[in-house]
């Protein structure tokens, strides 16, 4: 099975990955996360023991890649 992680793993791992490629991105936070989900970005891949949702490790780097990109549209990076 995959590893599985929950909102505030997810959002450290999401942080972790930023900042590997910005050294002074912002964190992700748990809260973040939740929106990545109810926007449709992040799948629930299963539940834990309190009926809290898990995140995969694919999905959640689909949803940080997609959220970091639209961010940096936003702002005018990476536009061409």
């Amino acid at each position: 099975m995959a590893d599985l992680y929950n909102g505030v793993e997810a959002a450290q791992l999401a942080t972790k990955w930023r900042r590997m490629i910005s050294e002074g991105a912002a964190a992700v936070t748990p809260s973040a996360i939740c929106k990545w989900r109810e926007r449709g970005h992040l799948p629930v891949a299963g539940l834990d023991e309190h009926e809290r949702p898990l995140y995969a490790h694919a999905g959640l780097a689909r949803a940080e890649r997609a959220t970091r990109d639209r961010a940096l549209r936003l702002v005018g990076i990476g536009t061409h």
